[in-house]
């Protein structure tokens, strides 16, 4: 199964949204908390040029925000991109 990590803060709702879409397809992401280090706010706008969370990698894929990974399960394309 790919690793998922995300770029996360503790009081965001669409954080909170995109890891319980997760844990009910199983999957445990890795969490990168922005808070916690102001140079980790530099590092995910560097990888994905957004300054929004959560911002979402499955494997080394940007998969985007809470809407692109939930817009990626309506379309049946999660399960398959999680097992690459």
């Amino acid at each position: 199964m790919n690793p998922v990590t995300m770029y996360t803060t503790s009081h965001c709702p669409y954080c909170r949204n995109a890891k319980a879409l997760l844990a009910r397809k199983g999957v445990a992401a890795t969490e990168i908390d922005i808070e916690s280090n102001p140079h980790l706010l530099l590092e995910m706008m560097g990888r994905t040029g957004r300054r929004t969370v959560p911002q979402i990698f499955i494997g080394d894929r940007h998969v985007g925000g809470f809407d692109d990974l939930a817009a990626l399960e309506r379309q049946g394309e999660l399960t398959a991109l999680l097992a690459r």
